[in-house]
Order: structure tokens, then sequence, then C-alpha cells
């Protein structure tokens, strides 16, 4: 049996730009897909933060450094300039494979930047 875990995610990245005419997906800065390991074409689900928006969809690369998040087609209607959202990506792992997994956990700064690289989401404590 296989359970969905996360695999990526890209935490609260600002998003830069929404482009309604282009043809689909989320382009994202290269450096941010790099970081989280999430490949292009690959399909991410993507949260709002400002609206409570869920929605599914690919990724492509956006110039490597520029900290480009633009949300294309028809989700652009469910992101706009300014928004903060988080991307991540799942996977399909055997049983065997979930007691080694850690997850690749990307945090940024206002400007898209990363600032820290984790493997787990820390306890908080009331």
């Amino acid at each position: 049996m296989q359970r969905m875990l996360l695999r990526a995610k890209l935490h609260r990245v600002r998003v830069t730009q929404s482009e309604p005419d282009y043809e689909g997906s989320v382009a994202i800065d290269t450096l941010l897909l790099k970081a989280a390991d999430i490949h292009e074409y690959e399909r991410i689900e993507v949260y709002n933060l400002r609206n409570g928006e869920r929605f599914a969809t690919y990724a492509i690369a956006a110039c490597e450094g520029s900290g480009t998040v633009s949300v294309n087609g028809a989700a652009s209607h469910k992101a706009a300039p300014g928004d903060l959202v988080i991307i991540c990506a799942y996977a399909g792992l055997e049983e065997r494979e979930m007691a080694s997994f850690k997850p690749r956990l990307v945090y940024v700064d206002g400007a898209n930047r990363v600032v820290r690289i984790r493997a787990e989401i820390p306890v908080q404590v009331a």
C-alpha cells in the first residue's frame, strides 16, 4: 500500500504576478524549484493564505534569481500579486520507505529568497 506524503514545500512565497491569458501553470524562480527539488511540469498544489483558495496545477521554470511566482491561466483568478501561498508537491511512498523519508521544506523571505531549508516542521508550543 502506498501513502501520499508531503515531499516538498515552498512556504509562504509571495505571488509576484498573475497572467490570465497565459497557457496555465505556476512559473516559479528556478532557484526555488531547485531548493525544493520540484521539477518543471511536476504537479503541485497551491494553498492561498489570503483567500483560502486551493488548487492543483504544474510548475514551470521562471528566470533564476528573479523571485518570480506567477500564477497563470485559470488559476490566476485564485491568487493575485502580493498574496502569500504555500506550494506543495507530494509523493506516493510504500510503508517501508516512510521510516527514512524526510520532506524538503523551503522557507523564504519577503522577496522569495531562500532563508532556510528543513526536513521537519518545528513543533509549536502553546
